[in-house]
C-alpha cells in the first residue's frame, strides 16, 4: 500500500566497518540519534559476499527495530532471486510485528549474476523467479491457505502465520533501472528506489519513464513513493571528500571512480543545491547515505541540509 506522497528523508545506516569488530555501540547512539532528530527512516542494503566488511540486512533492522519506536525501516534492497521466498516472507513478517508495522520491504534483480551458484541457484531464469518469489510472498501474507504450483516453488494447503501488522502487507518498494524493471515496478510495486550508483541525470530519466509505465497501468504517478540512495559527503575541503568517496567505493564496489562519479559532496551549499535537484526530478524520500563521519553527518544534515531543502520546496 502506497504512502502519501510527501517530502520525506531517509538515512542509512552504517552497515560497513572497515575492521572488526562491529562497533554496536555506535549503531546505538546512531538510532537513537536519527529517530530523535525526525528522520523518516533508516535503510540498509545487502551485499551477502564481498571483500567489504558489511552487515546482513534482515538481522541489522531487526536490530534498529529494537531500539526505535518511531522511525520506518527499509530494505534498498534485498537481493530476493538469492533467497527462499517462504524463509524471506517469515523473516519479513517477523520484522513487521517486531516493529509495530514499520517495515518497508524493498528487493531487486542486483546486477552480479557470478554470485549464483555461490547460493546454489544458476542465474538462468532469475527474472521469472524473482517475479514468482514476490508473488508467492504476497500469497503467504494474505492468504489463510496457499496452493501454488511454479517453476520455481509449490506448495499444498500451506499456511504460514502471523500475517505482518501492516495489510494488506508490507510495502514492496522495488529498485532497477531497466525498461523492463521499471515495468515490473510499475505492475507489482508500491514505490520505487532509485539506484546510489546512479547519476541524478540517470534517475531523472528514470523517473519520467516510470511515470509514463504507472499511467499504462492506470495508476497515479503522483500518489506513488519515489526514494533515491544519495552517497553524500559534506566537507568544505571537496577533494578530501573525493578522496575518502573513492576508498570507499574501491572497498565496496571495487570501483574506486563510482561514487565521486554520482555522489553528492563537498561544501553545504553545494550539497544542498545538488540535493535539490534530485529532489526537483521526483525523489519524494532521498536516502541519505552518508559512507564515513555517519554521526557528524547524521546532525549536520538535519540540522542544516534537511530544513534548507524543506524551504527550498
Amino acid at each position: 500500500m502506497a504512502e502519501a506522497k510527501r517530502l520525506e528523508f531517509g538515512i542509512a545506516i552504517p552497515q560497513i566497518f572497515s575492521t572488526p569488530p562491529v562497533d554496536a555501540l555506535l549503531l546505538q547512539r546512531f538510532l537513537a540519534r536519527a529517530e530523535a532528530l525526525g528522520y523518516h527512516s533508516v535503510w540498509v542494503q545487502e551485499q551477502i559476499l564481498g571483500s567489504a566488511s558489511t552487515l546482513e540486512p534482515v538481522t541489522l533492522l531487526t536490530f534498529a527495530a529494537a531500539l526505535t519506536r518511531r522511525l520506518r525501516l527499509g530494505s534498498a534492497v534485498l537481493l530476493t532471486p538469492l533467497r527462499s521466498p517462504v524463509q524471506l516472507a517469515k523473516s519479513l513478517s517477523t520484522l513487521d510485528h517486531l516493529s509495530g508495522g514499520r517495515l518497508i520491504a524493498g528487493i531487486g534483480l542486483g546486477g552480479n549474476t557470478r554470485i549464483y551458484p555461490a547460493f546454489g541457484l544458476s542465474a538462468e531464469h532469475r527474472v521469472r523467479r524473482f517475479v514468482e518469489g514476490i508473488r508467492l510472498m504476497k500469497r503467504l501474507w494474505t492468504e489463510e491457505r496457499v496452493t501454488f504450483e511454479g517453476q520455481f516453488w509449490t506448495l499444498q494447503n500451506a499456511s504460514m502465520e502471523p500475517k505482518p501488522v501492516q495489510k494488506p502487507h508490507p510495502p514492496v518498494w522495488f529498485g532497477g533501472h531497466h525498461d523492463a524493471a521499471l515495468k515490473r515496478t510499475a505492475e507489482l510495486g508500491d514505490g520505487w528506489i532509485g539506484a546510489g550508483s546512479s547519476t541524478p541525470a540517470q534517475f531523472r530519466e528514470e523517473v519520467q519513464k516510470l511515470s509514463g509505465y504507472l499511467a499504462e497501468a492506470g495508476r497515479d504517478p503522483s500518489e506513488f513513493p519515489l526514494a533515491k540512495r544519495i552517497y553524500i559527503a559534506v566537507d568544505r575541503d571537496k577533494a578530501r571528500a573525493g578522496k575518502r568517496l573513492e576508498e570507499w567505493s574501491g572497498r565496496y564496489y571495487r570501483n574506486a571512480e563510482l561514487a565521486p562519479r554520482v555522489a553528492v559532496y563537498g561544501a553545504e551549499r553545494e550539497c544542498t543545491d545538488k540535493l535539490a535537484e534530485i529532489i526537483s526530478a521526483g525523489a519524494t524520500l532521498p536516502i541519505l547515505n552518508p559512507v564515513f563521519d555517519e554521526m557528524d553527518h547524521l546532525d549536520l544534515l538535519a540540522e542544516a541540509v534537511v530544513p534548507a531543502l524543506r524551504a527550498g520546496r
